[in-house]
């Protein structure tokens, strides 16, 4: 056998990147745009739950992107405690591999990863569902992917008020001050969730409840408005649904009936949400395939579960740079 070696990129490698926010979006944006021309290979993430879900799961995602030369998988810990152990709730490992030969080609630490891409995530589909104009934008949660949830997303509109809430006082307070100091402009933090997200341009729920809680009123929303729902736990009414033009999800096979979790569950297992009722997958939207927001008037939804191919781009990107820069380590496999 001939010898064999994988890159290797552990937290600090990924930090020493600096990936900025123009390469974060350009990146998991490129994998959507595979995935709606149909160059991609997608299998609904599976769940480990050890326990209980009360205490946290393991979530299991794999794919293929053909433009980009990658097949691979991540798995990622959900635990929600983790904050009393001086731990990020969600840690997880990529692992990349050559397609044609099945060969191992990278691990990646992608803690990091999971929070950029989600975050990019979110503002892409602020980007083609949302106003143009919009000014505020009102973010329920402080874990690792809301941070990167507003400063993307404040990377494409700049808004003019950004508040946030989350459950835990010293949480919020940390979250705005972080966002306040890095964005360069004041952030609100609001005790409440109606101060929060009432009359918000942009809606952003990534919460971390126990269970599923109707917390997000839906007369709260206004015309004209974006939400993001993404709580694996929902904590939206099923009125939500009745009140938006276009709903777009990552992809469907993800949210379809009889698979677990996402904010938008019962809604989908009670005939609210159908694939006759879906507008579209994002991917199909960033191909050019389907229309995103068509009017100012329209009301629009983007529920996103989280895709395997965005860890993949963004691995692949990342490994690209750190190549350039010689960033990582090489370490022999066989």
């Amino acid at each position: 056998m001939p010898d064999i070696s994988i890159s290797y990129l552990n937290g600090r490698d990924v930090d020493a990147l600096a990936m900025t926010d123009g390469e974060v979006l350009a990146a998991v944006e490129s994998g959507l745009r595979a995935q709606g021309n149909g160059e991609t290979v997608l299998e609904p993430r599976v769940h480990l739950v050890p326990e209980s879900s009360d205490k946290g799961h393991f979530n299991v995602l794999r794919g293929y992107i053909k433009p980009l030369g990658f097949a691979g998988f991540k798995m990622v810990g959900d635990f929600v405690d983790n904050y009393k152990q001086g731990l990020p709730s969600e840690m997880a490992i990529l692992c990349l591999f050559d397609p044609e030969t099945g060969m191992p080609r990278a691990i990646v630490d992608a803690t990091a990863i999971t929070e950029m891409r989600t975050g990019a995530m979110t503002a892409i589909g602020a980007k083609y569902l949302a106003r143009r104009d919009c000014r505020t934008l009102g973010h329920i949660g402080a874990r690792g992917t809301a941070y990167w949830n507003v400063r993307l997303l404040d990377s494409l509109f700049d808004f003019e008020e950004i508040r946030v809430h989350s459950r835990r006082p010293e949480s919020r307070e940390a979250f705005g001050a972080r966002l306040s100091e890095d964005l360069g402009k004041t952030v609100i933090v609001t005790d409440n969730w109606k101060d929060c997200l009432d009359g918000a341009d942009i809606l952003v729920e990534a919460s971390r409840l126990p269970e599923p809680e109707p917390l997000f009123l839906t007369e709260w929303v206004r015309k004209g408005a974006f939400v993001v729902p993404y709580g694996t736990m929902s904590s939206v009414e099923l009125s939500l649904t009745d009140i938006m033009d276009k709903i777009v999800v990552d992809d469907w096979g993800q949210c379809q009936p009889g698979k677990p979790f996402g904010s938008l569950r019962r809604h989908v297992d009670e005939g609210r949400l159908t694939e006759e009722t879906l507008h579209a997958e994002m991917g199909e939207i960033v191909a050019g395939l389907k229309p995103g927001r068509e009017s100012d008037g329209e009301t629009n939804l983007f529920w996103h579960r989280g895709l395997s191919l965005s860890d993949i781009a963004l691995g692949a990107a990342m490994l690209e740079k750190a190549e350039r820069r010689g960033v990582g380590e090489t370490l022999p496999f066989a």
